[in-house]
């Protein structure tokens, strides 16, 4: 790289490094005392800032370079440790002002001369620095940087869901994957400056007795008498320690507070006097007990009085109401949202029958999982409960699926329904439901063929499988026979999940497939606009996709859909047309969806008359003469059908009817009313250099019956 180009070095940017460095030559350079004076004078102030600072910051993460600061302010304390020492055991014996002005002072004025007194005061600032709130903050801080390193891949999978789910863009998906690195980072230092703050304590204890020995011993050698030298020494001794003890006091008082910090957005100082008289009774409570104290013989009479009142005054014109008090949980059950959190449900200030009231009675969830009261657990993450969880990256799940945006999934407890009794509401509507028991698991027979077991005797809710609900003691015993056994969160989860599937082409609308065009245009701009609106509407566009979702086909891979419908928007522009036309187009996703363990494709065909009646009766539609099949042949058909799931089942390979072309559609129709299991693709949607194997053919038991229909 040409240094030419490089950024000039301010003297900003110089600043810190050097003041650094000439703190290390501090220890072994002599300092004048005057210049010592203006360093103790810099030292107390960069103290006193730092704890204002902490004290006016919102949140811990705005003053992220707390620990580095201060490892600085105590590197610059001992370092004026060691010039103070230098100077108090160098020239202390020309009297109390050796060491310069600052140390002097504190010496006389602070302890008013007197050397115990002065120790005592030292001894227990070191005690309340160190064993109070060093250890405290240090405690929290460690706790902090645990916590916060546990619920690490929580949040960075909540922020990757978000951002499959569309939710978030990349930026602010790096930006908050950003600051929760810094929030780890911040709190694991903070654990590590404790420690700091700890070494700096006792270090001061340490250098206060190296300097009253010390000073003793030469006060003797210059010529001083014990008493003098004693008292000498003493006075710079203690002098330089409550010099060096204040600062380090107010940066361990700081280190207390950022810690402590929670993230309310509000200053420490709002955040204290609005909740400490947020409560009236409390507080009139305070000042009635302090009065009667003002009533014993004894007592000092006025303050308490005085005390009361400010109290009683304070209760009655400084009473905030904390944050989210006004806030009632919906229905009593917390909801979950795109992180997997609280979605709470504020019960407003609105006035019964205002127009906000009824706009909020207006607002519908699009989809609500409702609780019967025993499955209320399932969201209670302080005892356990996975559902909110689960419900977070199911939504994940399903958008890398299928590639649309599925909407916050409102979670509620129901009276009305039974206690054990959940329901899956799509815009207010039920579109599943299924019941748990409490206290047994549910064990799932997946073959049909597994052997009794002790348990009451269900079906499973999503797949409509054989199961068994079952104690827990009997868990083991159930999976050697065969069983898959799950939990309540299982169950609804598994549920919620197929559910959003069968019913993903109704999620989709043209505000959501705006949302993906958009996705889309960032990186084919031009794609998009020469589909929508120049070929086709939004709305054309909409109807294709949502005939793709209706059959389970994923849109993730939107830009070869819309290269596809660009190409054969000239041919037709009816949707039912374009969509089997662009099913064609995705034959190598239909395929790997179709393929079998051994690479082929298994399917069920039509008999050749089958195929022969469907195509009369689609004629018969279309020149409006009839064309209605036969309901009993419908019924045979559906049973036919119904028995081959079995033979699909042996080969653990997906149910599929295989069409020709012309008639998928149709065959796809009947099917979807009669045996919604089976998947329909035709000849063109299945690659040609892929096995096809025939399990069996559709409509040869009443070929008979369809040859005289035709005739």
């Amino acid at each position: 790289m040409d240094t030419a180009q490089e950024a000039p070095v301010k003297l900003k940017d110089l600043a810190v490094p050097l003041g650094i460095i000439g703190i290390v030559l501090m220890m072994v350079m002599p300092l004048p005392a005057a210049l010592l004076d203006v360093l103790l004078t810099f030292s107390i102030a960069l103290a006193v800032g730092i704890f204002l600072t902490a004290l006016f910051i919102r949140e811990a993460l705005e003053f992220s370079a707390f620990p580095t600061i201060v490892l600085v302010a105590t590197l610059l304390r001992l370092s004026l440790n060691v010039a103070s020492t230098r100077l108090i055991l160098l020239h202390g014996h020309e009297g109390s002002g050796a060491a310069g002005q600052m140390i002097e002072a504190f010496g006389h004025f602070v302890i008013g001369g007197e050397i115990v007194v002065g120790l005592v005061v030292f001894l227990i600032l070191v005690v309340i620095n160190f064993v109070v709130i060093t250890k405290g903050s240090g405690r929290i801080a460690e706790v902090a940087a645990r916590f916060t390193l546990d619920a690490m891949p929580g949040k960075q999978m909540a922020i990757d869901a978000d951002l499959s789910a569309g939710v978030l863009s990349n930026d602010e998906a790096r930006s908050r994957r950003k600051a929760l690195e810094q929030e780890a980072d911040f709190y694991g230092a903070m654990d590590g400056a404790s420690k700091f703050v700890q070494g700096d304590a006792v270090a001061g204890l340490l250098i206060t007795a190296i300097n009253l020995i010390g000073g003793l011993i030469i006060g003797v050698v210059k010529g001083m008498d014990v008493g003098t030298a004693a008292k000498t020494f003493s006075v710079l001794s203690v002098g330089d320690a409550l010099v060096a003890q204040i600062p380090a006091l107010l940066v361990s008082s700081a280190a207390g507070v950022v810690v402590t910090r929670s993230s309310d957005g509000e200053q420490i100082g709002d955040t204290i006097l609005g909740q400490l008289f947020a409560q009236r009774h409390a507080v009139y409570l305070t000042a009635g007990i302090i009065a009667v104290l003002g009533l014993v013989p004894g007592m000092p009479s006025i303050p308490l009085f005085g005390f009361a009142g400010l109290l009683a005054y304070f209760g009655r014109t400084y009473v905030k109401r904390p944050k989210g008090s006004a806030s009632a949980l919906g229905s009593g059950v917390s909801g979950a949202s795109s992180s997997g959190g609280d979605a709470m449900v504020k019960s407003g200030d609105a006035k019964p029958g205002s127009a906000e009231d009824v706009d909020k009675a207006l607002a519908l969830d699009v989809l609500t999982l409702e609780l019967g009261y025993e499955l209320v657990g399932l969201v209670d993450t302080a005892s356990g409960g996975t559902l909110l969880d689960r419900v977070a990256s199911l939504r994940r799940e399903v958008a890398r699926e299928l590639g649309i945006v599925v909407p916050s999934v409102h979670v509620c407890d129901n009276l009305e329904l039974k206690p054990g009794m959940y329901r899956i509401l799509l815009s207010g509507n039920p579109i599943g439901e299924g019941s748990c028991q409490l206290g047994r698991s549910l064990a799932i027979d997946p073959t049909g063929n597994a052997p009794p077991l002790d348990g009451d005797v269900t079906t499973e809710p999503t797949f409509g499988m054989p199961a068994r609900w079952i104690y827990p003691r009997d868990r083991e015993m159930a999976e050697a026979l065969g069983y898959t056994v799950v939990d309540h969160a299982t169950v609804l989860a598994t549920h919620v999940g197929e559910v959003i599937r069968n019913h993903a082409y109704r999620l989709l609308g043209r505000q959501e497939l705006q949302h993906l065009l958009d996705l889309l245009a960032q990186k084919s701009p031009k794609l998009v606009d020469d589909v929508v609106p120049n070929l086709l509407s939004l709305g054309d566009v909409l109807r294709v996709l949502r005939n793709l979702l209706r059959e389970r086909l994923s849109i993730r891979d939107l830009r070869t859909l819309m290269e596809a419908v660009a190409d054969l928007a000239d041919q037709t522009k009816d949707s039912e047309q374009l969509t089997e036309l662009v099913r064609e187009r995705l034959a190598p996703q239909i395929t790997s969806m179709a393929r079998g363990p051994d690479g082929s494709v298994a399917a069920m065909a039509l008999d050749p008359r089958l195929e022969e009646t469907l195509r009369g009766s689609l004629r018969d539609i279309a020149t409006g003469v009839g064309g209605a099949l036969d309901p009993r042949m419908l019924a045979d058909l559906a049973r036919e059908a119904t028995a081959g799931l079995a033979k699909f089942g042996v080969l653990g390979v997906p149910p599929i009817v295989i069409a020709p072309p012309d008639l998928r559609r149709y065959v796809r129709a009947i099917f979807e009313h009669k045996v919604a299991q089976y998947s329909v693709v035709s000849f063109r949607e299945i690659e040609p250099n892929i096995p096809l194997r025939v399990v069996d053919v559709l409509g040869r038991d009443f070929a008979p019956a369809l040859a005289s229909q035709g005739a």
